[in-house]
């Protein structure tokens, strides 16, 4: 019978790799929503178009984006991250009922905030080993 030795440095250097993909793959929604954010602030001509075929007030995008930028900052702490998810995955519910009720095409822009949400959680799950303890995926 052949034994495969597990050594700390082993172990240690596995959990860093799958710490610092879920960094990586977190760093993808989460510039998408600061730029989303930030563009609520703005005075574009395109979010006062996109506010007004979703039928929202146009004067609504920067209290939109306070609500946004909340929940993102909860989730960027450590220790309010699944809070955090959680807060954003309604936000993005949200989104999708409004791309629902307008009628917009479905693989880009009703389940576009779904794809942005797998991704939070997605990367939240490769960096938060309680989380990972919490849902294990087993063989």
């Amino acid at each position: 019978m052949t034994s495969i030795p597990i050594s700390a440095t082993n172990v240690r250097r596995r959990s860093i790799s799958v710490i610092t993909i879920g960094r990586i793959v977190t760093a993808f929604p989460v510039l998408f929503l600061g730029f989303d954010t930030g563009i609520k602030f703005t005075h574009v001509d395109a979010v006062a178009q996109s506010m007004n075929q979703l039928g929202y007030a146009t004067g609504a995008a920067p209290l939109i984006g306070i609500l946004e930028l909340v929940c993102l900052a909860i989730y960027l702490v450590p220790s309010t991250a699944v809070l955090g998810a959680l807060l954003l995955t309604g936000y993005l519910g949200g989104a999708i009922a409004s791309h629902v009720r307008v009628g917009n095409p479905l693989f880009s822009h009703e389940l576009f905030p779904t794809y942005i949400a797998g991704l939070l959680w997605l990367g939240l799950y490769l960096r938060e080993s309680r989380l990972r303890a919490l849902l294990p995926f087993r063989k």
